[in-house]
């Protein structure tokens, strides 16, 4: 079910408690969220109350945020139905890169829209071995040209941002917005189709920390319309979760991909592509 504004605002106030540095708006915020006699299930412990519960957040804060530089962040989508919300928190670096620790919630209401009951259920951050194994295999897939194979990687609901202006050009019609897993193997389908079957990605550097990856690459490809081959400078920014690419960032030489793909001069295109 579609979550609300109510709800998106308590998951929010739920994950900013845990990086709150003053004490005072801690405990309150505990005491909004948190029924009186509200409980929270953790692997390992059982929180009863405002004041087991304040205590328990401050010291995930003293511990986590203060003394040791991470952050609590919002994983994926919140979901809720029949006054029960799940979503997932990670804990990331404050200076950036991905999640070292993960965990599912889940929240049970009472009619007062405060937590009768909190679940935490922890899970292993990827790995960087993991993360980069999908990069690879992401690579592989997109040479080897089978768009449903390469859609499989992709979870039902992506990020997917790329480095062309939002109106897009006539010449690389494939290139517009996505954000499902279909949507995902119907732009892969669009660029084989425009091309002959050759996708390279000659000797790419994959970077990666936890959950994301950065692939530093070139792209060598020849349009069927035009036979005019074309190189491309390319970055990917991917964000990899449960094995599953979750975040597709590309920053790519668009003006050399439109100039091999455009059936007429490059003046235009100079001036519209970035």
């Amino acid at each position: 079910m579609g979550i609300t504004d109510d709800t998106a605002a308590f998951v929010r106030r739920y994950v900013d408690v845990w990086n709150e540095p003053d004490a005072d708006e801690r405990r309150a915020t505990v005491a909004a969220l948190w029924a009186e006699d509200g409980i929270e299930h953790t692997d390992a412990n059982t929180y009863h109350g405002h004041t087991e519960i304040t205590a328990r957040v401050t010291g995930a804060y003293e511990q986590f945020v203060r003394d040791g530089g991470f952050r609590f962040t919002l994983g994926d989508e919140p979901a809720w139905h029949d006054g029960a919300v799940t979503f997932t928190v990670q804990m990331v670096k404050a200076t950036g890169g991905g999640p070292v620790w993960a965990a599912t919630i889940l929240t049970v209401l009472d009619a007062d829209g405060r937590i009768r009951a909190d679940h935490q259920f922890a899970r292993a951050a990827p790995s960087n071995a993991d993360t980069r194994a999908t990069a690879e295999e992401l690579l592989r897939r997109i040479g080897a040209g089978n768009p449903d194979e390469v859609a499989e990687l992709f979870a039902e609901k992506v990020d997917w941002r790329l480095s062309w202006p939002a109106e897009g050009h006539p010449a690389v019609p494939w290139i517009r917005p996505r954000n499902t897993r279909a949507d995902v193997a119907d732009h892969f389908r669009e660029l084989r189709d425009a091309h002959v079957p050759q996708h390279e990605f000659p000797d790419p550097t994959v970077l990666v920390d936890g959950a994301g990856a950065v692939v530093l690459t070139e792209i060598r490809q020849t349009p069927r319309a035009t036979g005019v081959p074309y190189t491309a400078l390319c970055a990917l920014r991917l964000t990899i979760e449960d094995g599953l690419i979750t975040a597709y960032h590309v920053y790519e030489d668009s003006l050399s991909v439109a100039n091999a793909l455009a059936a007429s001069g490059v003046q235009d295109l100079q001036q519209e592509s970035v």
